[in-house]
């Protein structure tokens, strides 16, 4: 099976993996000439914080995909994957951040997702939950968790 699309999902605490992520991907994608698709996913909490920091006009129509690209981290993974020569397009979600990785991977036809985490006991996980064990068990393709 050829490697043609890896969906490098992101959120808000993921800016302290940036450079693990960006290098696992470009690892990756990289010889197999794979697009990346770099997409953030916001609660519906965190979409309203960030295009109220971001002064977006609320009555106004907010691109979740603008939004995702004007993000620091986003703008951080970008410039890696572009010194790595990795094609990404980026891509901004709204909700449950498990719920939507998986649907994006379904819906860019992904043939991996990357996600970061941190270690959790399973009490920490039975009690706040996991994105990314979420995503592991829900994933239409392999999922590569990348540690803090």
């Amino acid at each position: 099976m050829p490697l043609e699309s890896v969906l490098l999902a992101i959120g808000q605490g993921d800016a302290d993996r940036t450079d693990a992520l960006a290098r696992t991907v470009a690892d990756v994608a990289g010889p197999a000439g794979a697009t990346v698709t770099l997409a953030h996913v916001f609660t519906e909490a965190e979409f309203a914080a960030v295009t109220e920091q971001l002064a977006y006009d609320p009555d106004g129509p907010i691109d979740a995909d603008e939004v995702a690209s004007r993000h620091a981290t986003v703008r951080e993974l970008t410039s890696a994957l572009d010194d790595a020569d990795v094609e990404y397009v980026i891509r901004g979600a709204v909700g449950p951040h498990g719920e939507r990785i998986v649907a994006l991977a379904r819906g860019t036809d992904a043939d991996l997702v990357v996600v970061g985490g941190r270690k959790r006991t399973p009490a920490g996980k039975a009690v706040f939950g996991s994105t990314a064990q979420e995503v592991m068990l829900n994933s239409p393709c392999p999922v590569t968790f990348v540690r803090a």
